[in-house]
């Protein structure tokens, strides 16, 4: 197996000879095999070990085992304890969910914080199989049937191709020890069910089970390859704008498609949508139509579909302003204001009014339902809410609008228009511009 993994490291990992490399190692054959094929191969690299604290002296015998590891192959080795439950029920995360967290965390922590080029897991073809049908029977799309990635990020996984059977064949005829998790022979957990339960019976119909399989995810993964080709060609046609705060698609572009349903999957199943009809009869809904995921919204607007996150409600509390701050970090921009002495730049970000006419301290609020204003250029007043519809505004728009006021007048519908009662006149005597950024 040496000669094996040697040379598939110089095929697709050569990288990995060059780097500095942190193995993750939890005293189990797998990850004491990976140590020991790294340190025969003169890998530069270090170990690290989490200690999850799950099974009381047994956990602590394993730290214990990873140090002695660590001292015969004459490694620098870091360990790191946690308090798994605590901070599963913290974060209403599975145990094995919490483990996962904090393992990755710590890993991608330490290899920032020492400069490790690559985090190097002990993942084989096993596993690869077990994860598939774990996705598999929950429920899927194509990504949970491509299988453990070799490389994700700093990430590598180098035994993917080969079996279990195989690092148990080399532990042996190299009088490697290890350390046996008992939790591993439980069935209570869906990935020790399915592997010592499901698959020797898959492997007994199927000798090459595992060499099939492997056929199997090339297949799927070029298949992949073509899905997302499709996908960014579609999606090119269908953005209409993409900033920090949304992205906006036309409705149009989707209501061409065959299978709409299937597009609108591939773009939003990283935003936690799940139900999937709701979100294909956004196409023919009426406009302010919504469908939320846990942490993001999809609307109707008109011939548009917008995706924003949605936020913590922002209390609607004035944020005063004192003619000393002049300037002010504001929910949608850093509001600045100055004495000049004349108008110059003219921009929808920027506004000048007569000093005289307005009264300290200002405020900033949100804009309410029968909010009216004064609009530059235009005489008598009009409701924000007709403003709002006159200029086509979304409900997005309205709901990111934000108020710049004198007492009770609005002085400016920020970074939108100016309120004709505070304009600069042949009169002014001091201007004051505001400009938000």
């Amino acid at each position: 197996m040496l000669e094996l993994f040697q040379n598939h490291i110089k095929t697709r990992f050569s990288f990995l000879e060059t780097g500095r490399v942190l193995v993750a190692i939890s005293g189990g054959l797998d990850s004491v095999v990976l140590a020991n094929l790294c340190h025969q191969s003169k890998f530069n690299f270090a170990l690290a070990h989490c200690n999850f604290n799950l099974r009381g002296s047994e956990s602590d015998a394993d730290e214990e085992f990873v140090l002695q590891l660590a001292e015969a192959l004459d490694l620098e080795v870091f360990v790191e304890s946690f308090d798994t439950t605590a901070y599963a029920e913290e974060h209403k995360l599975s145990i094995q969910m919490a483990a996962r967290e904090l393992r990755y965390d710590w890993f991608q922590e330490l290899s920032e914080q020492l400069h490790f080029d690559f985090i190097v897991t002990a993942h084989h073809a096993d596993d690869n199989l077990e994860t598939f049908l774990i996705n598999l029977t929950r429920g899927t799309g194509l990504d949970g049937l491509t299988g453990i990635p070799e490389i994700n990020d700093k990430i590598v996984r180098p035994l993917l191709s080969f079996s279990r059977q195989s690092i148990e064949a080399y532990a042996a005829e190299n009088d490697i020890k290890w350390r046996n998790d008992s939790s591993n022979a439980s069935t209570k957990y869906l990935r020790n069910k399915l592997r010592h339960e499901v698959i020797p019976v898959l492997k007994d119909i199927n000798k090459n089970l595992l060499q099939n399989f492997q056929t199997t995810l090339d297949n799927l993964n070029d298949t992949a390859d073509i899905v997302e080709e499709s996908v960014n060609a579609v999606l090119k046609r269908a953005i209409i704008s993409m900033d920090h705060s949304e992205i906006r698609f036309k409705v149009a572009e989707f209501k061409k498609l065959n299978n709409p349903k299937a597009y609108l999957h591939e773009f939003l199943k990283d935003y936690g949508f799940s139900e999937w009809y709701d979100v294909l009869n956004l196409l023919d809904a009426q406009s302010g139509k919504q469908v939320f995921s846990s942490s993001y919204r999809l609307l109707k607007d008109r011939d548009i579909l917008i995706l924003t996150e949605l936020t913590s409600e922002i209390n609607n509390q004035s944020i005063s302003i004192a003619k000393k701050d002049a300037k002010m970090t504001l929910p949608i921009g850093i509001l600045s204001f100055e004495e000049v002495s004349k108008i110059e730049n003219t921009h929808s970000n920027i506004i000048y009014v007569d000093e005289s006419k307005i009264k300290f301290p200002l405020a900033v609020r949100k804009w309410q339902e029968g909010d009216y204003f004064f609009p530059l250029g235009m005489k008598g007043k009009k409701k924000l809410s007709k403003y709002f519809k006159d200029e086509k505004l979304s409900l997005i728009d309205k709901e990111n609008t934000w108020l710049l006021c004198s007492e009770e007048a609005i002085l400016w519908v920020i970074g939108k228009r100016a309120d004709d009662r505070f304009k600069v006149t042949e009169n002014t005597k001091q201007i004051i511009k505001f400009e938000i950024i």
